[in-house]
């Protein structure tokens, strides 16, 4: 039995003979469904393609958008660590304050430390690691947190700083606060290798170099209570403050005061010079409480 067939009739334009093409009827069914298979297949392909770059178009602006914020989270934690550090600045600041008006010093804070101190790994923006940056997190927040604590204990010891400095004004205009000059200091307080022996000895000043006849000045309110000649320091002077303070001066090329006067801070008292034993111009500045030499630094505030 023959197979069925269906006629494709062909129409050309311009009265060309009309063309009849048979095609068995299984075949034409084959090919339709293969042509439908096909737009399917195609149809498919191309709504998957068109989802693929939207979500592919979408993941790449989330991914700048974590980049930025993972940048933000290092900048942000950067600032708190500089914040820290002005807050540790401060605090040093308060001790030499308390110091000052013979308060005991307020203790540093354990866990006060920056955050990308002990982890430099952890301020990397380009770190992929999420682990990293759940740490960056949950330290900034410790950080934060401690920050709060910090400021309000220091609230709570500027209150108690502020009380004793209204009771102590005339102790703080006679305790030595500023440089007597300035300059490079070539030799601090402590044990040091004598520049004249070479042994070791202990030294119980500051040596300040600076040219000759540069103006030294009282660095707190106080009377003068000696000018003298020593062969090892040259020309001194001693100012006495009260309060069991007294400052020192050695190696001065002349004398702007006289004993007995009194003498207000930032006044010009002496001028740098090069006498006694001295291996150029500088000023040698000792501060001394109840008869021990102390370490200048502990009372220069700025």
């Amino acid at each position: 039995m023959a197979a069925k067939k269906i006629t494709i009739v062909l129409l050309p334009d311009g009265g060309r003979k009309v063309r009849q093409i048979k095609v068995p009827r299984f075949l034409f069914i084959l090919l339709l469904v293969l042509t439908v298979s096909i737009s399917a297949v195609f149809s498919w392909v191309f709504v998957d393609y068109q989802a693929i770059r939207k979500h592919t178009s979408r993941l790449s602006q989330l991914q700048k958008e974590n980049a930025q914020q993972k940048q933000q989270l290092v900048t942000l934690a950067q600032k708190i660590d500089a914040v820290n550090d002005r807050v540790r600045e401060l605090r040093e600041f308060d001790n030499k304050l308390r110091t000052m008006v013979n308060l005991e010093s307020s203790r540093e804070n354990p866990q006060f430390v920056g955050i990308g101190g002990s982890d430099p790994s952890l301020l990397n923006p380009h770190s992929a690691s999420e682990k990293t940056h759940r740490k960056l997190i949950r330290l900034m927040h410790k950080s934060l947190d401690n920050l709060e604590t910090e400021i309000s204990v220091q609230k709570s010891e500027k209150t108690q700083l502020i009380g004793r400095l209204e009771t102590q004004k005339s102790l703080l205009a006679s305790t030595p606060s500023i440089w007597p000059v300035r300059g490079w200091i070539s030799s601090s307080f402590g044990h040091r290798q004598s520049p004249f022996t070479g042994e070791r000895e202990f030294h119980s000043g500051l040596d300040i170099c600076n040219k000759k006849d540069t103006p030294i000045v009282a660095p707190a309110d106080g009377v003068i209570h000696s000018v003298e000649f020593d062969d090892g320091y040259g020309r001194i002077m001693v100012v006495n403050h009260g309060y069991g303070l007294i400052t020192r001066y050695a190696h001065l090329d002349k004398a702007l005061v006289k004993k007995g006067q009194a003498v207000k801070r930032g006044q010009e008292i002496a001028l740098v010079g090069n006498t006694g034993r001295s291996t150029g111009p500088h000023l040698h500045y000792e501060v001394h409480l109840n008869g021990v030499p102390v370490n200048p630094f502990r009372y220069i505030l700025n």
